[in-house]
């Protein structure tokens, strides 16, 4: 979990309005350079002293204390002799010595607020690698949703969280829904397979994603939207031609996919910049960017299964030996190749949907 620092600094109209949407929203922290600001905050969130000059004599209501070490080096060592609140680095980077001095602040310090004034990642990428194993957290700041979501994909792991200054009500929500935006494990079944058809010609689509897919991961695709198996990326080696770690051979285009969260899309539906979760056989999930998808008219092949509760599942797919789909263990199989009994994996989603999005009403798929 991302953490979510607002900034209200600079928040003169609807400060109570923001206040009372950072607190629905459980952020994790409010920062400040008033210590009049925190004293209305309750302690279920970190309040944030970022000091200057002098210290504040009462401190009753600061949890933490950053201070800039490099400008006011006095107060710093003022702030670290205190016990009764914690105390973090704020630094600005401009160039090689304040990188220097971000690195060093994130390897030793247990708060390090960071800002950085080049639009470049690069500077947070060389800070995250030096700081790797260390105990402290990292606030990189933000100037939008866009770039927090930017930050947090930073070298995969990202900074541990953003610190954002809203211009309007409804700013932290979407930020606080960027820090939580993790693809949650998903509960994948065993579905025996009862049939297969050949169904003659159709479009099928590849899924061509940015991402390298690996060994036991791939896509979910189904006929209908409470029930799909689990399509293998094209990472096991093929006689004929070279692997493509990130391709999906993935399904008729009528297709559903999960693109994100809950969302489902269609397989035509998808193109360059789109998302779809890439799950492996453990049913661990990940958001991936789609770089191109392929369609072409392919002789197709239909796969009956059924899940353990006895609901059918459908899968449409191109007839040829290496399209594969995924079964316990990362087991793969030849779509043509299989069998009435054999098992592979899938996932049977609750709800109906409309446009792609879980809806709860009768809808009934044949």
């Amino acid at each position: 979990m991302k953490l979510c620092w607002l900034d209200i600094r600079s928040v003169t109209e609807a400060k109570q309005a923001i206040l009372e949407e950072a607190l629905h929203q459980r952020v994790d922290a409010v920062l400040t350079s008033d210590v009049a600001d925190l004293k209305p905050l309750p302690p279920s969130l970190k309040r944030v002293l970022l000091a200057s000059g002098s210290l504040p004599e009462d401190l009753s209501s600061v949890d933490i204390v950053i201070v800039d070490a490099e400008r006011e080096p006095g107060l710093f060592c003022a702030a670290k002799a205190l016990e009764s609140v914690e105390v973090g680095r704020f630094v600005e980077i401009i160039d090689a010595a304040t990188l220097d001095l971000a690195c060093e602040s994130c390897r030793t310090e247990k708060w390090s607020v960071l800002e950085f004034r080049d639009p470049t990642k690069i500077p947070l990428e060389l800070v995250l690698a030096a700081s790797n194993g260390a105990d402290g957290s990292i606030i990189t700041v933000a100037g939008d949703v866009e770039e927090a979501e930017i930050i947090f994909g930073v070298l995969e792991h990202g900074s541990d969280g953003v610190m954002m200054a809203p211009r309007a009500v409804g700013d932290i929500t979407a930020l606080k829904a960027a820090t939580t935006l993790q693809s949650p494990d998903l509960g994948l079944v065993e579905l025996r397979v009862v049939k297969t058809t050949h169904v003659g010609m159709g479009e099928r689509a590849c899924v061509d994603t940015c991402t390298y897919l690996r060994q036991d991961e791939g896509i979910l695709v189904g006929s209908d939207s409470k029930g799909m198996v689990l399509c293998v990326s094209e990472t096991h080696p093929l006689p004929y031609m070279p692997t493509r770690p990130f391709r999906v051979n993935a399904g008729a285009i009528h297709s559903y996919t999960v693109a994100s969260g809950t969302r489902t899309n269609y397989l035509s539906e998808l193109k360059a910049g789109s998302t779809v979760l890439a799950v492996d056989v453990k049913g661990r999930t990940r958001a991936v960017t789609v770089g191109r998808v392929k369609i072409e008219t392919r002789p197709l092949i239909s796969i009956d299964a059924i899940a353990p509760d006895g609901q059918p599942v459908n899968i449409i797919m191109q007839d040829d030996w290496h399209v594969r789909v995924l079964g316990p263990g990362g087991v793969v199989h030849n779509s043509t190749e299989l069998t009435e009994g054999d098992i592979v994996l899938g996932y049977l989603p609750k709800e109906d949907r409309h446009v792609g999005y879980p809806i709860n009403e009768f809808c009934r798929e044949q």
